[in-house]
This record gives C-alpha cells, sequence and structure tokens, in this order.
C-alpha cells in the first residue's frame, strides 16, 4: 500500500515537473519571438529607407509641380501685366 502511494506521488510530481517544464519552453519561445520581432535592426533600418526614398521622390514631384504651377502663374501674371499697361480703359 506504501508502495502505491509512494509511486502515486512520484507520478504527481514527474507531471508537475513536466507541465513547469513545458510553460518554461513556451515562455522561452516567446521571449526569443519577442526578442527577434524588436530588435530585427536590418529589417527595421531597410524598411526606414525604403520608406525614405519614397516620401523623398514624392517630395521631389510636389516640388517640380510647384515649380510648375509657379512659372505658369508667372507666365500669365506677365500677359495680364502687359494687357492691363497696354489697355485703352486704365
Amino acid at each position: 500500500m506504501t508502495q502505491c502511494e509512494l509511486d502515486l506521488y512520484e507520478m504527481h510530481v514527474r507531471a508537475g515537473n513536466i507541465v513547469r517544464a513545458g510553460e518554461s519552453l513556451l515562455k522561452l519561445v516567446s521571449d526569443i519571438k519577442q526578442y527577434l520581432i524588436l530588435n530585427d535592426f536590418p529589417s527595421v533600418n531597410e524598411a526606414i529607407t525604403q520608406n525614405s526614398k519614397l516620401f523623398r521622390t514624392k517630395q521631389t514631384e510636389c516640388d517640380q509641380k510647384l515649380m510648375n504651377l509657379r512659372d505658369d502663374m508667372a507666365a500669365d501674371l506677365y500677359d495680364l501685366e502687359e494687357e492691363y499697361y497696354t489697355s485703352v480703359y486704365k
């Protein structure tokens, strides 16, 4: 009878140790995943570089459009000034 109780207690202890070891492994895997996600500097730097290039391209496009708009407005203003100063109705 005592041997049976001893075996039962030993099984409970070993089962508890197995469960604890499994939980430790799951936590370790979770920590490794978190570390890799947070400290993956090459991919983070690559994403930042890509975004930077994209935004610089957009900035260049916007600057070019603004320059074209400025040139068109200056030409139109020149034409309007010329029309105003040569008008007989001023």
